[in-house]
């Protein structure tokens, strides 16, 4: 992938580390891919062949529940990683992953990551600590579908984006990801009727506006006093 330039590979996070003649050395294992909206990049027990970097757009991972509704166990924005997990382990995809909007890819085969991480161990390094920090997450989100009322996880799923992709001005934080409500009643595991009523109740309260199609939220404490009572 010789198209690509050396400082846009640098701010991968999990390429950060490596200089230029190292940036040159895996170039050639890398190839691009675009996915339009809707498209399914790969679904739950396919091969896991292919680890992907997300360069531009967003991307969902989703699983089926019991009673056959989508949850979205994660979001992908640029530049996370995602399939990192199977194809290091080489088991299928555990999830479901499909382009929110027309989104471009960075894609390694398994094969070539063995190589770079074998030849390169900080990224390997780089990859584990991530994938860590997404166990958890995951697990956080799971306890709180199980446990929590709706309208706690909605505001933990709020300050989670706003801490992902928040972009601050003055007092207020723009979630920069446009996200409907069908969206946000997957990640959380509730309906699109209650996520509307829940949302509709933040604005009122002065907690949330909408922006351009997406959340700003005004008063962060009043969301973390939800999650935290």
């Amino acid at each position: 992938m010789k198209g690509e330039k050396l400082e846009d590979l640098k701010r991968i996070p999990i390429f950060s580390a490596l200089n230029d003649e190292e940036l040159k050395e895996i170039q050639s294992y890398l190839s691009k891919e675009n996915f339009k909206k809707k498209q399914e990049i790969f679904s739950e027990g396919d091969p896991s062949d292919w680890f992907y970097i997300l360069i531009n757009g967003k991307v969902k991972i989703t699983k089926m529940s019991v009673d056959g509704r989508e949850i979205i166990i994660e979001l992908i924005s640029p530049p996370d990683f995602f399939g990192g997990f199977a194809v290091l382990k080489g088991f299928p995809y555990p999830a479901n992953a499909v382009a929110m909007e027309d989104s471009n890819v960075i894609k390694i085969s398994r094969h070539n990551l063995l190589k770079i991480i074998d030849r390169f161990p900080n990224v390997m390094y780089d990859m584990a600590a991530n994938l860590g920090d997404r166990i958890r997450e995951f697990h956080d989100t799971l306890k709180n579908i199980a446990l929590e009322r709706v309208e706690s996880r909605i505001a933990a799923l709020l300050l989670k984006l706003a801490d992902k992709t928040g972009e601050k001005k003055d007092k207020t934080i723009l979630i920069n990801m446009r996200l409907t409500k069908q969206d946000i009643a997957e990640m959380v595991g509730t309906t699109v009727e209650t996520t509307i009523r829940v949302m509709s109740k933040f604005k009122k309260s002065g907690f949330i506006d909408d922006k351009d199609g997406k959340v700003l939220i005004k008063d962060i404490n009043a969301l973390e006093s939800i999650v935290y009572p």
